[in-house]
């Protein structure tokens, strides 16, 4: 198989490449990502490898299906940049359904801790031999009440995290499930919490989860934190709670208009983004670049999954981790299905 492999970063390659040379597969590296003034690159391919800020819109999937490319195999297990009612009948969707819950969510837990004690700003003063405390009083989490939105993989070990430091833990999710969670009414969770954390998928449903009226329901001071997708958050109506001292701080792995400008070194430029550029001036916010994914569990599942998902396609022409439209969160028909899509 010869996969067109985009938006390339140094640390993708060794997984691919290992697994790849194991089973066969030749990758072909471009580090543009995928979109239509790109397709192109993808001749000759029998598939395309892709991240969450490449564009796999209606455009590029036509072209995509032109050139004779069967299958778009996502390193990642969000898919909201994939049109999937496009694709079907043209090209397969696969994605990583899991490759490190606890990677996502320790990382959450890594940005709480640093926005609460202030260790971000400890660091930097001692760099200077600056070894005042004024100005760096946090607070317990012990007591305090976390609300987690969106109780799947990643929201289920943020729980159990927070149980670790005392926390009490609420919970949010359209399709609540067992009872290893205290789930509650969204409005009931955005009034009595004092952080609260997103792990739900970005969807037509949950797009501005988190907009103007939402952040005055919750309580004063509230701590935001998002690593999840960047869109579930309206981020001129964050920008706005945060001045307004509704929001005492928010901790964002992502950013809804971050594919322009995550991944890459933007330190010599002028920051277009003026959203951004404010939110990151706060004194209150913390924004990492995307970061949460990364650690070397999760880069070798993911590309061991990936592989896995293209070698089982190649063979069979099915893929438990296929993506359809039709099937949706309806795991019982991808159970039964026992057939191709299309």
């Amino acid at each position: 198989m010869k996969i067109a492999f985009f938006d390339t970063k140094p640390y993708d390659k060794p997984g691919f490449e290992k697994y790849g040379a194991v089973h066969g597969i030749k990758f072909k590296f471009f580090e543009s990502m995928l979109n239509e003034d790109t397709v192109e690159l993808a001749k000759g391919a029998d598939a395309v490898c892709v991240f969450v800020n490449d564009s796999v819109n209606a455009a590029v999937i036509d072209k995509l299906h032109e050139m004779g490319v069967g299958i778009v195999a996502l390193r990642c297990a969000g898919y909201n940049n994939v049109d999937l009612k496009h694709a079907f009948g043209k090209v397969h969707v696969v994605h990583v359904p899991v490759y490190s819950a606890y990677a996502v969510a320790e990382h959450a837990m890594a940005l709480l801790l640093t926005s609460i004690r202030r260790i971000h700003k400890a660091y930097i003063r001692t760099r200077d031999f600056n070894f005042s405390l004024n100005g760096l009083t946090g607070f317990d989490l012990h007591g305090k009440t976390i609300g987690i939105i969106g109780a799947g993989k990643i929201g289920r070990v943020m729980a159990n995290i927070c149980r670790g430091f005392g926390m009490h833990v609420i919970a949010y999710d359209k399709y609540p499930s067992g009872e290893d969670i205290e789930f509650v009414e969204l409005d009931q969770l955005l009034k009595n919490s004092d952080i609260i954390s997103l792990h739900c998928p970005l969807t037509k449903d949950t797009y501005h989860l988190i907009d103007e009226k939402r952040i005055n329901k919750m309580k004063k001071g509230v701590l935001i934190l998002n690593t999840s997708r960047g869109a579930l958050i309206d981020a001129e109506a964050l920008l706005a709670g945060i001045k307004a001292r509704q929001v005492g701080a928010a901790c964002l792995d992502v950013y809804e208009e971050e594919s322009d400008v995550f991944f890459n070194d933007n330190s010599g430029h002028i920051l277009d983004d003026d959203t951004l550029a404010r939110l990151i001036s706060m004194p209150n916010v913390i924004v990492t670049s995307h970061q949460a994914f990364l650690t070397n569990e999760a880069l070798e599942n993911i590309a061991e999954i990936t592989t896995e998902n293209l070698l089982e396609f190649q063979k069979s022409g099915m893929c438990k981790n296929e993506l359809c439209y039709h099937c949706g969160k309806d795991e019982k028909c991808k159970a039964e299905r026992m057939k191709k899509c299309f």
